[in-house]
């Protein structure tokens, strides 16, 4: 017989509860988070010479990614809050824009997939915010968790 899931954050009544992590053992974790920003030629070509008017778009949008992680439980309200022990932002060019990467690492009850996933969401969101001078029609998309380990679901990692 299939194993059936209930969402972890819905009691039996159908009321939305925090997860009790307390019986948890405390694991290293680690997470991986990617997604990208889409835009026009004017605009990486801006980006790659440095001609954007606000400063550089990459390496002012992984201090946001940074710290959106470190805030991930202040934005959502049913994610615990955890003592990060690493967090890195890396940016991309890709053809088409850039491609954003976070990995976030710590050693606690739960993981860190939601701060790998709003830091690559903040740091594309910052580098829009940048660039929307010179295009307003930038795409960001494809926000997703590649890679988790830790804990007891062990590692997952995208195909």
């Amino acid at each position: 017989m299939p194993k059936t899931s209930r969402l972890s954050h819905v009691d039996a009544r159908g009321r939305v509860k925090m997860v009790d992590v307390g019986e948890k053992p405390i694991t290293a974790r680690e997470a991986i988070a990617r997604g990208s920003i889409a835009m026009s030629a004017d605009a990486r070509r801006q980006i790659r010479s440095g001609a954007v008017k606000k400063g550089d778009p990459l390496q002012t949008a992984r201090l946001p990614g940074i710290l959106a992680a470190k805030q991930t439980s202040s934005l959502i309200p049913l994610c615990h809050p955890l003592p990060l022990s690493s967090i890195n932002v890396e940016l991309t060019p890709t053809a088409r824009g850039y491609e954003i990467e976070a990995r976030v690492r710590t050693t606690a009850q739960t993981g860190v997939e939601m701060e790998a996933l709003t830091a690559v969401a903040v740091a594309a969101l910052t580098i829009y915010d940048m660039v929307k001078a010179v295009d307003k029609t930038m795409v960001i998309g494809d926000i997703r968790l590649e890679y988790k380990s830790g804990g007891r679901s062990g590692v997952y990692r995208r195909r």
